[in-house]
């Protein structure tokens, strides 16, 4: 007879401390809400013209005080702005306007939380996926994840993409600039696509994407960027998109969402040139989960939870990579699929950019 274990000692300094953690976790996850809410309400713009009352805010933007007023000591608390207690007034730090106001800013954002909002808010259906080991499918998500989406990844692709994730792959610039023809596969919003067509006015560029409402938007992106003329896009997936002979097929924070992004890869490898090239851009992170234990990782994992991951598992084969797959599992998957040389090129704090080619 074995003797009982003993329960183990709780440090109360270490519970209390984990407490207070929570803590702050909850005023966190609060204030992903807050964020949005200030953004859509226009209260960080108006902010970022100077310091204001509660009254004053509400004022500038049509809105009843008492929010104003609750609204500002949160975002005090959380250290978003700045409260002088003499002149009762809130002030929005210049760091703090570049990251919540500056669109142009590759530190923008307002669409990194709503994304986050959006994902949340549709937890009971992830729950009901995850209890039935089923998915939840990418247009079934609030549509806060596709419009922050798009925000945030376009904050990035237009500081990166064409000025250093582009010339980092060998001759595909050259090729660009001379007229190429290129599909932007899992295009979204259209982002990506648009701002390479606009860098590159001799080329031709398809974004293919299996979300409806997506394409729509994107179509009308394209033409409010005045690049409709080289530019079209259409409802099609990774692994039946049409095209042959293609110089350049890119892939933008998406490959980890597909539910068979082997047949992706291979798709891509039958409808790309000898010569040709596929950008993959994914999400930041190391082969090792404890390469990924960090809070770019953090937040990522979260993501891959409760998104990208029920995404996966709602179309057929359902792989399910993970947001943090790392570039050894995408090295399989493109090698496996018959693509013979791979590379990490560039990388930011959130993304990896990988050259594929033959």
């Amino acid at each position: 007879m074995t003797d009982l274990q003993q329960a183990p000692t709780v440090d109360v300094d270490k519970l209390m401390a984990f407490v207070l953690k929570a803590v702050d976790e909850v005023g966190a996850t609060l204030n992903t809400a807050l964020v949005v809410l200030g953004d859509k309400l226009g209260y960080y713009s108006t902010m970022a013209a100077g310091p204001v009352t509660p009254a004053q805010l509400a004022d500038a933007t049509g809105t009843g005080e008492p929010y104003a007023r609750e609204w500002l000591n949160a975002q005090a608390a959380g250290g978003y702005v700045e409260y002088d207690a003499t002149a009762g007034r809130y002030t929005l730090p210049p760091e703090q306007a570049t990251a919540l106001t500056d669109p142009s800013s590759p530190a923008y954002l307002p669409g990194f939380f709503q994304i986050a909002l959006g994902t949340t808010h549709d937890l009971d259906d992830v729950l009901r996926a995850v209890r039935s080991r089923t998915g939840l499918g990418w247009h079934e998500h609030h549509g806060d994840v596709h419009e922050g989406c798009e925000r945030f990844f376009r904050t990035m692709y237009n500081a990166h993409l064409v000025g250093e994730w582009l010339p980092a792959m060998e001759g595909v610039v050259a090729k660009l600039e001379r007229g190429a023809t290129v599909a932007d596969v899992g295009c979204g919003h259209g982002a990506s696509t648009v701002i390479m067509a606009q860098a590159f006015p001799r080329s031709t560029f398809t974004g293919f994407d299996c979300h409806d409402a997506s394409i729509a938007t994107a179509r009308a992106r394209a033409a409010d960027a005045g690049v409709a003329d080289r530019v079209r896009f259409e409802v099609a997936t990774a692994t039946d998109f049409p095209g042959a002979g293609l110089d350049l097929v890119t892939t933008f924070d998406a490959l980890h969402d597909m539910g068979d992004p082997v047949g992706a890869a291979r798709h891509v490898h039958d409808v790309l040139a000898p010569d040709g090239t596929w950008m993959v851009v994914e999400p930041m992170a190391g082969d090792a989960v404890s390469d990924n234990l960090n809070p770019v990782g953090r937040a990522y994992y979260g993501f891959s939870t409760l998104l990208c991951t029920p995404s996966s598992l709602a179309q057929d084969v359902g792989l399910a990579l993970g947001t943090q797959a790392g570039p050894a599992r995408i090295r399989d998957v493109v090698t496996t699929a018959g693509f013979t040389r791979f590379a990490s090129v560039a990388q930011t704090p959130f993304n990896r950019v990988l050259e594929i080619r033959g």
